[in-house]
């Protein structure tokens, strides 16, 4: 993948509220395990590394199925980079999946 691609990808979750910022460090929340992969193909792109993925709950979608929620953590040194603005901008600090949301 090239990095604009993978910039772009990462610009929509940011938008979504499945991706946030803390830090060096980039928290991403789904339900959809290829997502991780797309996730961790993208931030390779940019120079950075997957740190973890963990399933971290089980969430109800409807009355009778639930999924597991994954987080994937990962680095990405990008100080002035333009992800990082574009986050300041468009992101937030909470995910979509956060309780208190």
């Amino acid at each position: 993948m090239l990095p604009p691609q993978a910039e772009k990808k990462l610009q929509c979750w940011i938008r979504s509220r499945h991706l946030i910022c803390s830090g060096n460090f980039y928290i991403f929340e789904t339900i959809d395990y290829s997502a991780i992969e797309r996730f961790t193909e993208s931030i390779t792109a940019l120079g950075g590394t997957l740190i973890s993925v963990q399933p971290i709950d089980k969430i109800w979608m409807g009355d009778h199925r639930q999924v597991i929620l994954y987080r994937a953590k990962a680095s990405l040194h990008t100080p002035c980079h333009n992800l990082k603005q574009y986050w300041f901008k468009y992101g937030s600090f909470q995910t979509r999946f956060d309780p208190s949301s």
